[in-house]
């Protein structure tokens, strides 16, 4: 590989590092709009091991902003990221895709829930697999698949 190649694949692999820590802020902070621009058009998402849906990426977000209402308190930690860029002969191709650990703390909204940031009551924790191409606006998301491996709640 030339230097240039290499350059490439560090800046594709920074770019797509920071659309999955874009997703992760845009779940976090309920900006559904910056979630639905992280995808392609034609975008999926499948929540469905975690009880969730599966769907184009608009329609999970209006799933995803009715569902986190009633998790006023969230911060994904998204981590261990295995990035694998397509090789086209020694050049960075147009896809890939990263496969990460999760980690998702958040606190439920109750009635006597002031806003204060307190210990989670909801953990929920697995991998996620992400597809991405790159676009004329840059890397986007094609698919986001959820693979929860366990939960713990408490009161």
């Amino acid at each position: 590989m030339t230097q240039r190649v290499d350059l490439a694949t560090v800046m594709d692999r920074l770019a797509i590092d920071e659309v999955v820590s874009g997703y992760a802020v845009a779940v976090d902070d309920g900006d559904w709009a910056a979630y639905r621009a992280l995808f392609t058009p034609s975008g999926r998402a499948d929540y469905s091991s975690a009880g969730g849906v599966e769907g184009p990426a608009g329609e999970v977000a209006d799933w995803l902003a009715r569902t986190m209402e009633l998790f006023p308190v969230r911060q994904h930690l998204i981590v261990n990221r295995l990035v694998r860029l397509e090789d086209l002969g020694g050049s960075p191709g147009d896809s890939a895709e990263v496969r990460a650990d999760f980690l998702n703390p958040m606190r439920l909204a109750g009635e006597d829930f002031d806003g204060s940031v307190t210990a989670p009551n909801f953990v929920a924790a697995g991998r996620y697999t992400f597809t991405l191409a790159r676009t004329g606006d840059g890397w986007r998301l094609t698919g986001v698949t959820v693979h929860e491996k366990w939960r713990h709640f408490s009161v």
